[in-house]
C-alpha cells in the first residue's frame, strides 16, 4: 500500500470558546475532518489541521475558558498570547469567529503576519472597514474567505438543483421568514437563547448586521446580484436581562422587514425577529414561485407544488375552506446523508490553500455582506429605496 502523504495545516482558532465557534467551527467541523483522517485530495493523499485555541489576555475569562475546551476535546495546544502565534511560521492560516467588534483589529494582524485568512461574518462593522480587510488581503497576496455555511444546508441544495432543472420556469419572487422568541431572560423566566451583545448596538448587535449578510449571500449565489434594497427595523423588545440577571436597555434592532430587488427583476422579501413565535416549517423558510411550480425551503427539507398540481381556489369567506392548502406539496428527494455546512466549507477552504484550488466566498464577498446591510439601516434611517452600489474587485 503506497504511504499516505500528509500536509498537516496549523491553524490559529480565536474566538472558539463561544458557542458558534465551539460548535460548528471546531466540534462539527474541524475535529470531525481530524477523526476522518484529514480531507482526501488524491488517493494517498489528505490535508490534516492542526488547531491551536487562542485567546486575549484581555479577557480574563479565557486562560480558564481554553484550557476547559482542550480538555473537553482532547486537544492539547492553546495559547492567550496570540500575537506571538502569529509570528509562528507553524501555523499559516487565522481564523476568526470573536464577536464582530473585535474582528477588524485580530483579522487586520493576521494579514499584516502574511497568514491566510478565514472568518466569520460580519467581517466589520461597517462596509468601509470590510472592504479594507479585502484591499489588504489582496495587496499581502494571501487565501482568504467569510463563512457562507447556508450555501451548503440540503434544503438550499436541493433548491439550487430545482432551480438548475427549471423546474420553477421564470422565477417570479422568493418570500422569507426567519427568527423565533428569544426569551427576554427576566428573573423567575425563560432564560434567553442567545447573548445579551446581540441586543446592544455599541456592541456589535442588530437583527441588520447579523442576518443581511446572511441573506446577501444567499440570494446572491442563488437567484442573483441584488439590484436595491428597501428595509424597515425595529426594536420591539425594549428591555432584557444579561447573563449576570442584571436588565439592560436594548439598543439594537431585534425585527427587519426587507425587500430586495434583483437584477433579473425577481423581487425578494425577507421577514427577520426575535419576537415570532414560530408556526411554519422550519425556523427559516423561503417559498419561492414561479411560472411552472413552486417550491418551500427550510434548512433540511423543500416541498415543490408544480403548476399541474396547483389547486384552484375560489373566494367564498361564508364557508370553511375546502382546500387543504398544505396537503398538495411534494417533498423532494434528496442525498441519504448531508455534511455539515460548515464542514464543506472548511474542507473547501483547505483545499483552496493548501491545493490552490477554487474558492468565491472571500474577503469581498464578506464586504458586499456588510455593504447590504449598511445600505439596509440608511434605507431605514431614510425610509426610501436605495440602489447598492459596485464594490470592485
Amino acid at each position: 500500500m503506497a504511504e499516505v502523504k500528509r500536509h498537516k495545516v496549523g491553524i490559529i482558532m480565536n474566538g472558539v470558546t463561544g458557542r458558534m465557534g465551539t460548535n460548528q467551527h471546531l466540534m462539527r467541523s474541524i475535529l470531525e475532518i481530524i477523526k476522518q483522517g484529514g480531507v482526501k485530495v488524491g488517493d494517498n493523499e489528505v490535508i490534516m489541521p492542526d488547531p491551536i485555541l487562542v485567546g486575549s489576555l484581555s479577557d480574563p475569562r479565557n486562560p480558564k475558558a481554553l484550557e476547559e475546551l482542550c480538555a473537553k476535546t482532547g486537544l492539547e495546544k492553546w495559547s492567550t498570547d496570540v500575537e506571538g502565534t502569529l509570528e509562528n511560521p507553524d501555523y499559516p492560516i487565522y481564523f476568526d469567529s470573536q464577536s464582530t467588534t473585535r474582528r477588524l483589529g485580530w483579522v487586520s494582524k493576521a494579514l499584516e503576519a502574511g497568514k491566510d485568512v478565514y472568518c466569520e461574518k460580519p467581517t466589520a462593522t461597517n462596509v468601509e472597514d470590510a472592504y479594507k480587510l479585502y484591499q489588504l488581503a489582496k495587496a499581502k497576496g494571501v487565501k482568504h474567505g467569510v463563512v457562507q455555511d447556508k450555501l451548503w444546508l440540503p434544503g438550499f441544495l436541493k433548491l439550487r438543483k430545482l432551480i438548475q432543472e427549471g423546474f420553477f420556469g421564470e422565477i417570479l419572487s422568493v418570500r422569507g421568514e426567519f427568527g423565533y422568541w428569544v426569551f427576554q431572560g427576566e428573573p423567575g423566566g425563560q432564560p434567553p437563547q442567545r447573548p445579551s451583545w446581540n441586543y446592544r448596538k455599541e456592541d456589535g448587535g442588530g437583527m441588520i448586521l447579523d442576518m443581511l449578510c446572511h441573506y446577501r449571500y444567499v440570494i446572491a449565489n442563488i437567484f442573483g446580484p441584488i439590484k436595491s434594497v428597501s428595509c424597515l427595523a425595529a426594536t420591539h423588545i425594549k428591555q432584557r436581562w444579561d447573563e449576570a440577571g442584571k436588565p439592560y436597555k436594548c439598543t439594537a434592532d431585534d425585527a427587519a422587514y426587507a425587500t430586495f430587488e434583483l437584477e433579473n427583476g425577481i423581487i425578494c422579501h425577507i421577514d427577520s425577529g426575535w419576537m415570532f413565535r414560530v408556526r411554519r416549517d422550519d425556523l427559516f423558510v423561503l417559498q419561492v414561485d414561479g411560472t411552472k411550480g413552486s417550491a418551500i425551503v427550510g434548512l433540511r427539507n423543500c416541498l415543490v407544488q408544480s403548476a399541474d398540481e396547483t389547486p384552484r381556489p375560489l373566494w367564498n369567506p361564508d364557508i370553511d375552506q375546502p382546500i387543504d392548502f398544505f396537503a398538495g406539496w411534494k417533498p423532494v428527494e434528496g442525498e441519504d446523508h448531508y455534511d455539515n455546512a460548515f464542514k464543506v466549507q472548511w474542507e473547501l477552504f483547505l483545499k483552496h490553500v493548501v491545493k490552490d484550488e477554487p474558492f468565491k466566498w472571500g474577503l469581498l464577498e464578506g464586504a458586499k455582506g456588510v455593504q447590504l446591510a449598511e445600505m439596509a439601516i440608511k434605507s431605514w434611517r431614510q425610509r426610501c429605496w436605495l440602489d447598492i452600489p459596485e464594490l470592485k474587485a
